[in-house]
């Protein structure tokens, strides 16, 4: 068995829905604990109508023990549309490989699964709210939440300062479009950058974690003649100005945090007036959104407008 038998099994049955993806997670664990060669009647229901063991309980479990805590499917695929014939499908595919094998590598086929399930909520965008009874740094502030509860279910992952980077630049876009713009892994030193945006007589740094590498970087700024700002998380600007103080240049730098950074501007070129408010922000989400299309190849990581 190979990744590639897998995927065409997965791309020949269209899984990729929540339902098909919380049928096959379930099956796989429930065909690992069963006698090979799998028999279809063992997972048909008394009426025929519904795949026996689906439900919203045991996917759960399943996802929880593999550490994904967002909800997959509350029905577990029990009561999705074509759940019967998938199973069927997804039996004669591991008898399948047991006849040309002699067995069958479950872990290996779990694991190939959740991250199908992985994918697929990476896939879904982060949901930016505009109600006109809260404030649009609450609306951020629930952004950057979003980002940190994807992080918390991918770990490794760096979400929360893609997001960071790319709002700012697309909020100095709208301003300077012919600004640069790299991916959110370029690292200053590749593009003999002075920070991640260079406006101007002014180096701007994003991060999300300011640290003592950073703070390097605008000293030398300031030693170049080039203005250092930090535009970072509300929590981490104590953080920021606290490591300014001990390298001495706490006189000479700005650090600012990102909600102030964007709802100040949405405010001003909104011209405090709330239709034209909503304009600028869809503007900076519409090109927030072109930035990650032509920057990074995570779709998941594009805003919508709710």
């Amino acid at each position: 068995m190979t990744t590639d038998d897998l995927k065409h099994f997965r791309d020949s049955n269209r899984i990729s829905t929540k339902g098909s993806l919380s049928v096959v997670v379930q099956l796989t664990r429930a065909f690992a604990n069963d006698s090979l060669p799998i028999n279809p009647s063992n997972y048909k229901t008394s009426k025929e109508g519904q795949v026996k063991g689906l439900g919203g309980g045991n996917l759960k479990s399943i996802l929880d023990s593999r550490n994904i805590s967002r909800t997959l499917s509350r029905e577990g695929g029990r009561t999705s549309r074509g759940s019967m014939a998938l199973m069927y499908a997804y039996v004669d595919f591991i008898n399948g490989l047991y006849l040309a094998d002699g067995k069958v590598d479950f872990p290996t086929i779990e694991d190939y699964w959740i991250e199908q399930v992985r994918l697929f909520f990476a896939a879904k965008p982060f949901k930016l709210i505009t109600d006109p009874s809260r404030s649009f740094d609450s609306a951020i502030d629930n952004l950057i939440r979003q980002a940190r509860s994807r992080e918390e279910e991918n770990r490794g992952t760096t979400y929360t300062g893609t997001l960071l980077q790319h709002l700012v630049a697309a909020k100095l876009r709208l301003v300077l479009p012919e600004i640069e713009v790299n991916g959110a892994d370029v690292a200053d030193a590749t593009t003999g950058r002075g920070g991640d945006f260079m406006v101007g007589d002014t180096a701007i740094h994003c991060t999300t974690m300011p640290g003592q590498p950073l703070l390097e970087k605008c000293v030398s700024n300031i030693e170049a003649g080039i203005r250092p700002v930090i535009i970072t998380i509300r929590e981490r600007v104590r953080t920021a100005r606290d490591l300014a103080e001990d390298a001495g240049i706490s006189d000479r730098i700005e650090i600012w945090d990102i909600q102030q950074f964007l709802s100040s501007n949405v405010y001003e070129h909104g011209l405090f007036d709330r239709d034209k408010r909503l304009s600028v922000i869809r503007s900076i989400v519409v090109e927030y959104n072109s930035i990650i299309d032509a920057y990074e190849s995570d779709p998941g990581l594009k805003i919508s407008v709710e």
